[in-house]
């Protein structure tokens, strides 16, 4: 026998196949491993490669909605100032409309047939007396049921001195009423329109009382002169004219204390604000 080991011999003795097979198992396992960290490596990429196209179409998604969104938005706006425009036509802008299309059409029946005609008087009066019922109702239903628009609050006053005024300057040209009363009334309302535009940066002149009975003394008075009337009725227009004149001067004059009071209130105001901003 000789002593060289079976190993050297190349014989194999089962713990060496065991070593083997351990090893190749081992490699093989590994292998697997590998195999399984890159087959996990795959799916995990395309999990985010999914994601990913999901995040970008939730994007998408989004700012298709965000731009469908800004379409309505643009639209409510249009719609809210059709209806803001719509609302320049409402009843109350409607009636102060109508007096002053009664304007002309008072003077024309005034004037007719030379200004003396009973019947055209007659329907002179009656045109007055529209426009004057309407001065009572326009502003009511205008406050009382939000109708206050910007047209309303410069054609009202407009529509107001143009009836009157012309109502006036008809009934002195046909040498029914003095000059001077005429002049007294138009003059007090454009002085005191202009007043209170003149302190409206201090605040607004109130209508008073007073102001109302005036207007209300006004418009009976002018209407009996507008109308042919004899007698006793013709003595007593003329004192409730006289007493409309009266009026007209001295809530002219309260107004005018209003306006002082209030523009002295206002630069007192402005005055301390200043010293509290140095302060």
């Amino acid at each position: 026998m000789s002593g060289v080991p079976a190993s050297a011999a190349g014989g194999s003795s089962p713990a060496g196949a065991a070593g083997k097979a351990s090893a190749v198992g081992s490699s093989k396992a590994g292998g697997s491993t590998a195999g399984g960290s890159k087959a996990g490596g795959a799916k995990a990429g395309g999990a985010k490669a999914g994601a990913s196209k999901a995040g970008h179409a939730g994007a998408v998604g989004t700012e298709t909605g965000a731009a469908g969104g800004a379409k309505p938005a643009r639209g409510g706006k249009i719609a809210a100032a059709a209806v803001n425009q719509a609302s320049v036509w409402n009843i109350a802008n409607l009636l102060t409309m109508l007096r002053l299309v009664l304007v002309p059409a008072f003077v024309a029946l005034m004037l007719a047939d030379g200004g003396y005609d009973p019947a055209w008087r007659s329907l002179a009066w009656a045109a007055f007396a529209i426009a004057m019922i309407t001065d009572l109702f326009d502003g009511h239903l205008a406050r009382t049921y939000d109708l206050v628009t910007d047209f309303g609050k410069i054609a009202d006053p407009i529509a107001d001195k143009a009836i009157m005024g012309a109502a006036l300057v008809c009934l002195s040209a046909l040498g029914d009423l003095p000059w001077w009363v005429t002049g007294v009334i138009l003059g007090r309302e454009l002085g005191i329109t202009l007043l209170r535009f003149i302190v409206i940066r201090y605040g607004v002149i109130p209508a008073s009382r007073g102001g109302k009975l005036k207007t209300l003394t006004q418009g009976v008075a002018v209407g009996m002169y507008i109308l042919a009337l004899t007698g006793w009725l013709a003595t007593l227009r003329w004192w409730v004219m006289a007493a409309a004149v009266v009026l007209t001067v001295v809530t002219g004059l309260d107004y005018v204390r209003q306006a002082i009071v209030l523009r002295r209130r206002g630069i007192a105001e402005r005055q301390a604000a200043l010293e509290e901003t140095e302060a």
